[in-house]
């Protein structure tokens, strides 16, 4: 009995962050939704005042959503690095699989290019370490949409996830701002049936009460964090954005030093916000990342790319 238990908790805890890595994950307009620079730039404007000043401590809006059968994210935020710069990293399959693995629960990223798209399979797992067979892999068509001097648009697309899950979509969009900055725009949406619905409400009223987001709700004076799924995927939100930004941060480091210094550094980052982000030690993250980096290297050799 204490064994069935303990397999029931584990499998509703995996379900329950697979969604919200793969739902949410990492930037993503909705089809048809893309209005290119001129509305991104309006976008920055309207939303200045709150970028200057947050809960965050950093340039960064976050709104979420929650329907029925899906969940939508959208992360605002602002780079101080070139847009040139913002561009040719993020349009590279390559260094999405250098800046994924970056967050707790993504425990190998490879991709692969043909002649006719470009897929990318991130492995999604526990906290602790797990070699890629042991996770799941989502596969997302990696397509770049727009590249040119004053805007990006990518999108990573998967039609069919986990346990159910469907539609996942993530996108980014990107445009230059005066003073060698860049303003992002990193969103993500996707749908799930009965048996992730049920999954979601037993997770959060049992292992996952006490995980909370960065949106408060409430009425003034009475005002809590959001929970539940919206919750999972606002802190996911945060872990991939910190992850983005440190990635741009080490670029000018000599490449033997960056692996090292990018998990110390995004260690040390979601530290800054230990209510939401706090899992594990130090310690035990860098020691499971650096296991993980050998796993993904050999998967990444057997792509041939």
């Amino acid at each position: 009995m204490v064994a069935t238990q303990r397999i029931t908790r584990a499998t509703l805890a995996a379900l329950v962050l697979l969604i919200a890595v793969f739902c949410y994950g990492l930037a993503c307009a909705a089809d048809g939704e893309s209005a290119g620079e001129h509305a991104l730039l309006a976008k920055y404007a309207a939303l200045k005042g709150k970028l200057d000043k947050n809960q965050f401590g950093a340039p960064i809006y976050l709104e979420s959503t929650e329907g029925q059968d899906s969940v939508r994210v959208d992360m605002y935020g602002v780079f101080h690095h070139p847009f040139e710069t913002v561009r040719e990293a993020l349009q590279s399959p390559a260094a999405w699989c250098e800046i994924t693995p970056l967050h707790i629960n993504i425990k190998a990223c490879v991709y692969k290019t043909t002649k006719q798209q470009t897929q990318l399979t991130l492995y999604s797992g526990r906290k602790y370490f797990q070699p890629p067979s042991d996770a799941y892999p989502l596969k997302l068509a990696f397509r770049v949409g727009a590249s040119r001097p004053d805007y990006l648009e990518l999108s990573l697309v998967g039609e069919e996830g986990p346990f159910g899950t469907r539609d996942h979509r993530i996108g980014v969009q990107a445009v230059p701002l005066e003073g060698q900055a860049t303003f992002l725009h990193f969103s993500y949406t996707y749908s799930h049936g009965t048996m992730a619905r049920m999954a979601i409400k037993t997770y959060f009223a049992t292992l996952g009460r006490d995980k909370v987001g960065f949106t408060m709700v409430g009425e003034d004076g009475k005002q809590t964090y959001i929970d539940g799924v919206r919750g999972a995927v606002e802190r996911n939100t945060m872990r991939y954005y910190l992850a983005l930004q440190t990635y741009l941060d080490t670029l000018k480091t000599p490449e033997g030093q960056r692996f090292e210094q990018r998990l110390n550094r995004w260690y040390d980052m979601t530290a800054k916000y230990p209510r939401q982000l706090k899992e594990i030690d130090k310690a035990a993250y860098l020691s499971n990342k650096k296991m993980e980096r050998a796993q993904q290297e050999a998967l990444q050799a057997k792509q041939g790319s």
